[in-house]
């Protein structure tokens, strides 16, 4: 492994073909597994986060840390404690968690990935247990970890919908996110079926592919807690950016309108999109933004709802 350091990336990777000429770019037996650590202005956490994967019994890891235009010197600080441990791609300016994420993929060499919130950590059998799972069933494009919840420094058991579902959990998924990125590892070529983080989303990104996913391949969960996920801070993006649930409803509009769903699922979107938009719309139109309130109507009847 190396450190790679840059300004930013001015290239563009053609996504399809640079992800099928590395889908066996490793032997089963000695699968490489990327770990993609997006960060900004996190250094503290970050680096419990990056020893939490170097301690990792699964032997053969590529630590990817991509750096979102920090300010706070975490480049800097992250290649001085650990060298060539890690992968570094510095970003000039602040982009956005699904930019950090995709060109981590984009960089990544893995045939298995697996993504780390910097605030969040890996139990010591993490990769090991969950590669073991995907292994046993070559159909399995990806799969997901239960967790441990720790709320402001001491330890909570999530609330009954916020439990985690498995195998074909579409339904599941539309209300809120019941997938953890911290929680998954995917096969390569998951990237080429489904496609990367949608970068006009500024949060629910992960929703938003999560439900691409799900109304087309199952989600298993491996059982074991092997996250530990930490919340209650106030960089959180639930915290720092407001009105969560629009992005939510944009990520509905989207799936709505593609043609993947079946007739079934397109029900289930739907009634989900109009409760939705419905509490949203009524926000707005209570706090004044109006315009906004017209715009999501009119996106709403341009899909003949």
């Amino acid at each position: 492994m190396f450190v790679v350091v840059c300004c930013d990336l001015t290239f563009k990777l053609s996504v399809p073909g640079f992800f099928t000429k590395f889908i066996s770019s490793s032997p089963m037996t000695q699968a490489l597994v990327s770990v993609i650590i997006p960060t900004f202005n996190r250094f503290q956490s970050l680096t419990r986060a990056v020893a939490s994967v170097l301690v990792q019994s699964w032997p053969n890891l590529e630590i990817i840390v991509v750096d979102d235009g920090s300010t706070d010197n975490s480049a800097d600080l992250m290649r001085e404690q650990f060298g060539s441990r890690i992968r570094l791609l510095r970003l000039s300016r602040n982009r956005g968690v699904s930019y950090a994420r995709n060109r981590g993929i984009e960089l990544s060499r893995g045939s298995f990935i697996a993504f780390l919130d910097s605030d969040d950590l890996w139990e010591p059998e993490k990769v090991e247990r969950q590669l073991a799972f995907m292994r046993a069933d070559s159909e399995t494009l990806i799969s997901q970890t239960d967790e441990i919840w720790i709320r402001n420094g001491k330890r909570v058991n999530p609330c009954k919908h916020h439990q985690k579902p498995s195998g074909s959990i579409f339904s599941e998924c539309l209300p809120l996110c019941v997938v953890s990125p911290s929680a998954v590892m995917m096969r390569r070529r998951f990237f080429a079926e489904i496609g990367l983080f949608d970068e006009s989303l500024p949060a629910c990104e992960d929703y938003d592919l999560w439900l691409r996913t799900a109304c087309r391949y199952p989600i298993p969960l491996l059982t074991e807690k092997l996250v530990v996920k930490h919340g209650g801070h106030d960089d959180q993006l639930s915290r720092t950016i407001p009105a969560l649930d629009l992005y939510r409803i944009l990520s509905l509009l989207k799936i709505f309108a593609s043609d993947i769903l079946t007739p079934f699922q397109k029900i289930s979107a739907l009634a989900t999109l109009e409760r939705k938009s419905k509490i949203y719309l009524n926000g707005c139109r209570k706090r004044g933004r109006i315009k906004e309130a017209n715009d999501l109507e009119q996106s709403l009847r341009d899909l003949g709802l």
